[in-house]
């Protein structure tokens, strides 16, 4: 039987069944569920396959989901349409109130973290007597130092924020990550002894690249997008418009995420002008597809995460790694945004600077993007090396993911009792 069809069974069926679980049980966030259970059932089936003759077949199962598919799924699959399904509804003068707020947290504070984990990093393998370089680390600090759009759109925004700081963390997810990347390919190139161009100029070519890109595919498919009077057209002309985007974007070497974030917004934001006009859209069918095709993309994504965790567990030194990659990331991200905060201004929502970066640093949740760019360093550094970054990355991620997700209402709670 084929396999890809035998994978989308199984991973369906953890789905559902995980999901009509948690809602009837746990009542977890969804995604923080089926991250969970999908690790803890990896787990019990790696365990019961040791213990019982005849069940090799299990790990065979679990082999195909293994870390390059998940950076196939993602890099050259479906991230595309999960950040435009994340992005299309945000407006563009909302963006314009706090442009200030979202630009300095995605470029400066991206850059700031990036620095201090690798540098914090550094020193920690230097004290585990780990062989690794300054260039090495800075590529970690890269990797992990963009909070990741998707889960913070999909696990913050159950949690009903001020408007204001809700837009400030969702736009800053959502715009950091051609930094994030610019910031990989600068430091990668240190590593690999590749001249890349220098960052400036990768970031230039990584955003307005993308950037333009976006707006020229939106400027052509968006007018049939709003003048015709087929539903199905309207979904069909959006999907063409997210997917080429982000091909152009890697065929000329710009940041395909940026570009799918881009085409979000400008539709977002046209759909409204139209509605603004007296000349409303249909978009019931536009806006349930995006919404339904958003849910199963993302449990795909935390459903393998989850499965591919217990490969972690095989790595040496995983206690100690982990937990060093887990300190460094929060001293990291609060030492940049602190930075970042000086040059601010006035928040919203009555918000002081100290509540701002306790919410921002334990809401800074990673995802599927830091660890699709950490697999790609496989050719990059020794063996060893890669699984000390992957398997970092990796923690760092769960710890984000199911520990700070579940615990962020708590902290949100009472950071907001502090603001009353």
């Amino acid at each position: 039987m084929d396999h890809f069809l035998t994978s989308t069974v199984i991973l369906l069926l953890l789905i559902v069944v995980l999901g009509y679980f948690n809602e009837k049980i746990t009542k977890f966030t969804h995604e923080i569920a089926l991250m969970l259970f999908a690790a803890v059932i990896g787990g019990a089936l790696v365990i019961l396959s040791m213990i019982f003759k005849g069940t090799e077949s299990v790990l065979d199962i679990l082999n195909r989901f293994q870390f390059f598919n998940l950076e196939n799924f993602l890099i050259e699959g479906v991230l595309c349409f999960m950040l435009f399904a994340g992005s299309c509804h945000m407006r563009l003068p909302d963006f314009k109130k706090h442009a200030r707020a979202i630009s300095l947290l995605a470029i400066v504070a991206t850059f700031l973290g990036a620095v201090f984990y690798g540098l914090l990093f550094f020193g920690a393998s230097k004290l585990l007597g780990l062989p690794l370089t300054l260039p090495v680390c800075l590529m970690f600090g890269s990797i992990v130092a963009p909070t990741d759009p998707i889960a913070a759109t999909s696990i913050l925004k159950k949690f009903n924020l001020p408007s204001g700081i809700s837009f400030i963390i969702e736009g800053e997810s959502l715009l950091n990550d051609g930094m994030g990347v610019a910031l990989f390919v600068f430091f990668s190139g240190m590593v690999t002894a590749e001249k890349n161009g220098g960052f400036f100029f990768v970031m230039a070519k990584e955003l307005f690249g993308a950037i333009l890109v976006g707006i020229i595919i939106t400027a052509v498919c968006f007018p049939i997008f709003s003048h015709t009077k087929d539903k199905t057209r309207q979904i069909f002309a959006s999907l063409l418009t997210v997917s080429l985007s982000y091909v152009l974007c890697e065929i000329f070497d710009f940041s395909g995420a940026i570009a799918s974030v881009v085409c979000g917004v400008l539709f977002s934001t046209l759909t409204s002008y139209y509605s603004e006009k007296g000349k409303p859209l249909d978009l019931d069918q536009y806006d349930i597809f995006w919404s339904i095709l958003d849910t199963l993309l993302n449990s795909i994504l935390y459903v393998m995460l989850g499965l591919s965790f217990i490969h972690i567990l095989q790595m040496p030194y995983v206690l100690i790694l982990s937990l060093s990659a887990i300190l460094a990331n929060l001293i990291g991200r609060s030492g940049s945004l602190g930075v970042t905060s000086l040059l601010i201004g006035p928040l919203p929502d009555r918000y002081d600077k100290m509540s701002f970066i306790k919410l921002l640093t334990w809401g800074g949740l990673r995802g599927g993007l830091s660890v699709a760019l950490a697999m790609s360093t496989q050719d990059m550094v020794d063996s060893n090396i890669y699984t000390i970054i992957l398997g970092g990355t990796y923690a760092i991620v769960f710890f984000t993911t199911i520990i700070q997700g579940m615990t962020m209402h708590r902290v949100y709670q009472r950071i907001k009792k502090g603001i009353d």
